[in-house]
């Protein structure tokens, strides 16, 4: 099998890098876990059971939603449009709240960020959370490590849809096969695999399955751009 290490003599083959927020970049599932665990409270219910909790990793903000009433005992089907809306804005306000006391970097995280800055390797933002939850995150973040930003609420279909990672591609203006995604959840590695990126998984929360279009790795601590490139090579060298 080729070597798919990069080799300095010849020109890099990433176009960009997609980096997914929540338990990537930075270790922001505590704090949905709390929020969580507070919205189930609002609802008069016990805090979600491991299991659940464990469904909501990488999912949309519909979707743990969903789980929070269905856990509290109600048919989400059944509540009310009023309620399922003003449970939502709840849910906001209270993650809103925990994110503005700031949140953890993902060991490697900024590192990496500020050398693919560096070298002016394009990079975009692509999770299901919500836009006015990313414009706080982004204060830890740091704007400028992103050429394109693409939240949950403004893709027509979520995670693990393909849809965000296709249109972060597209306002990158890059083919998504010349893009590594990076992912820590089973959700996101299929969005990320269905756009046809090659996929950096590096778990957080949850296990994430082997794929042919999947590199794991444990951290992001000690990643270089070139490493990046690496996982796109070696993606290829299988394809």
């Amino acid at each position: 099998m080729p070597d798919p290490r990069p080799d300095p003599r010849h020109a890099r083959e990433l176009g960009g890098v997609l980096f997914d927020m929540d338990g990537t970049l930075i270790d922001s599932e505590k704090v949905w876990e709390v929020a969580l665990n507070d919205l189930m409270k609002h609802l008069g219910a016990e805090p979600l059971p491991v299991p659940a909790r464990r469904e909501t990793v990488g999912g949309s903000l519909d979707s743990s939603l969903r789980i929070c009433f269905r856990e509290a005992g109600r048919d989400p089907d059944t509540v009310p449009a009023h309620e399922y809306r003003e449970t939502g804005e709840w849910l906001y306000d209270r993650t809103g709240e925990l994110f503005a006391h700031g949140v953890p970097w993902r060991p490697g995280a900024r590192e990496l960020l500020g050398a693919l800055h560096a070298e002016g390797i394009p990079v975009a933002l692509v999770t299901n959370t919500i836009r006015v939850l990313v414009t706080r995150a982004l204060d830890t973040l740091g704007r400028e490590h992103f050429a394109a930003i693409v939240p949950g609420d403004e893709v027509a279909a979520p995670k693990p849809a393909p849809d965000p990672y296709l249109r972060a591609a597209e306002l990158l203006g890059l083919d998504p096969a010349d893009c590594v995604a990076v992912e820590d959840s089973p959700t996101g590695a299929r969005s990320a695999e269905r756009a046809g990126c090659a996929v950096l998984v590096v778990p957080c929360e949850l296990d994430v399955p082997a794929g042919e279009r999947r590199v794991q790795r444990r951290t992001l601590a000690g990643m270089t751009p070139a490493d990046l490139d690496g996982v796109l090579r070696e993606v290829r060298a299988r394809t």
